[in-house]
């Protein structure tokens, strides 16, 4: 290897992915009705965290971002070593964890002069900075220098786009997404939230009523974005994303892929399913779903 990756968990990659991948995860910390908090990973799996949700409605998580140690001891091994080392983390507006990340790279470099560590905020979150990792992973791979993938990786974040929906109002309302008259009102009315993801913001999409006419709609606006855009897929990575339900998920899956096929596209690059992680979970609560892609870099 070049260079070494280093990602935080707001990658939504999973430990053992990240762990086949070879790319160091840094955690966030979650907690759930009390003090205690998880390392998002480590401590708590993605799956036990939205399954606690779900057992505990109207208890709210908190989150905190990494801390300048769990850096520290993500990049000291590669700085010993004398391995370059290329941090991506979540878009710096959601959280503090990029200036972490840069912060620790500064501490090292006051015990190893010479370790190289490129901090890069991906402008991106969940699914999106998970492609952009992988990415980085096929970089790595082809046998690139770390300046040489730093570079090919910039410009992909202005490409990514996700859209999604989740089922439950409170989250959005308690993270101060929406107000709380528009989720009492969204709730008598059954009505769905669709987000979007684009240029470093969650945006509205609309919303749609109830569950099945709400994912119905997400891919109905992913379709249109990709005619309307007139993306050539074959450039692209595509993914999908759940939070608790993978049986639903399966079936949302299928019927993106299907319509794609029915829209006289061929078969984009599909990366496995993403469980979307903490860090977004907290806002969306345990049934996030949806689908996103970006674009590949040119290697």
């Amino acid at each position: 290897m070049n260079f070494r990756i280093v990602s935080d968990s707001s990658c939504d990659l999973g430990q053992e992915r990240c762990r086949n991948l070879g790319v160091e995860l840094v955690s966030y910390y979650v907690s759930l009705g009390d003090e205690t908090y998880y390392r998002e990973e480590r401590d708590i799996s993605t799956r036990e965290f939205y399954q606690r949700m779900a057992d505990l409605p109207g208890v709210f998580p908190k989150t905190s971002m990494p801390t300048i140690e769990d850096y520290l001891e993500a990049f000291t091994p590669a700085a010993e070593e004398g391995i370059p080392v290329l941090c991506i983390c979540l878009n710096g507006p959601f959280s503090g964890s990029c200036q972490t990340a840069r912060n620790a790279a500064e501490e090292l470099r006051e015990r190893y002069p010479h370790a190289r560590v490129h901090v890069m905020d991906s402008h991106l979150a969940t699914v999106l900075q998970g492609l952009l990792v992988e990415e980085a992973v096929r970089l790595r791979d082809l046998g690139l220098t770390l300046e040489e993938a730093a570079a090919a990786l910039e410009p992909l974040p202005q490409t990514g786009r996700i859209f999604f929906t989740t089922d439950d109002l409170e989250y959005l309302r308690h993270g101060g997404r929406i107000g709380k008259a528009a989720a009492t009102t969204g709730a008598l009315l059954r009505v769905k939230p669709l987000i979007g993801y684009e240029n470093g913001e969650l945006v509205t999409d609309g919303i749609a009523q109830g569950r099945k006419k709400s994912l119905v709609r997400v891919r109905e606006l992913f379709f249109r974005y990709v005619e309307r855009e007139g993306l050539d897929l074959k450039r692209y990575i595509l993914a999908t994303g759940f939070g608790l339900d993978r049986e639903e998920h399966r079936d949302f899956a299928q019927k993106v892929y299907e319509g794609l096929l029915e829209r006289g596209y061929d078969r984009p690059e599909v990366k496995k399913p993403y469980q979307i992680g903490v860090t977004i979970g907290v806002h969306t609560g345990p049934t996030p779903i949806g689908v996103g892609l970006l674009r590949r870099a040119e290697y």
